[in-house]
C-alpha cells in the first residue's frame, strides 16, 4: 500500500504516519510543500527510530506527485467523499491520498476524482479525526481487504 499526504502541516502526524507505514510495509508518499522540515524533531520523535526504514518519496507538488506515479490506483480520502472506505476495493498498491490538516485536499483535485473520492463516517458534529488516526484508519481497511499480506501476528 501506499500512504500519500498532500501537504502535510502538523510534523508529529507525518512521523506517527511514517511510522505505521513501516509497521504495515506501506510507502510514504509527501507532496510539497510540507509545513515543517523532516528532520525536524517532532518528525523523529513521533517516528522513534522507525523513519530510518521508511519508504518515504517527495514530490514539488500534485502534478509532480501524478507524473511520477503513471497508472497509479489513487484514494482520495476527505470529509466531502461521498462513498465510504468500506465500500471500495483496495488494491496491492493503491495510493490513499490525504490532505493537509487546515484544509484538506484541494477542491480541483476532488473534482477532477470525485468518483474516487472515500470518506470516514462521523457524526455528532466533528469535522474531520486527527490525520494520523484517519491513515490508520483507511490503511488497515485496505491491508484487512488484502489478507494483511506479509503482515504477521507478533506476540
Amino acid at each position: 500500500m501506499n500512504i500519500v499526504l498532500f501537504q502535510p502541516e502538523i510534523p508529529a502526524n507525518t512521523g506517527n504516519i511514517g511510522r505505521t507505514c513501516v509497521a504495515t510495509g506501506s510507502s510514504l508518499h509527501l507532496i510539497e510543500p510540507l509545513g515543517f522540515l523532516l528532520n525536524d524533531r517532532y518528525v523523529k520523535r513521533a517516528g522513534m527510530d522507525y523513519w530510518e526504514s521508511l519508504d518515504v518519496h517527495r514530490y514539488k507538488n500534485y502534478s509532480d506527485f501524478m507524473e511520477k506515479n503513471p497508472g497509479a490506483g489513487v484514494w482520495y480520502a476527505t470529509t466531502k467523499g461521498g462513498v465510504c472506505y468500506t465500500d471500495v476495493q483496495y488494491l496491492p498498491d493503491d495510493h490513499i491520498m490525504f490532505g493537509k490538516e487546515s484544509g484538506g485536499i484541494a477542491a480541483d483535485i476532488l473534482k477532477a476524482n470525485r468518483d474516487r473520492c472515500i470518506r470516514i463516517p462521523m457524526g455528532y458534529g466533528i469535522r474531520s479525526l486527527n490525520l494520523s488516526n484517519s491513515v490508520a484508519v483507511v490503511l488497515y481497511e485496505a491491508l484487512r481487504q488484502n489478507g494483511f499480506q506479509d503482515l504477521k501476528v507478533t506476540m
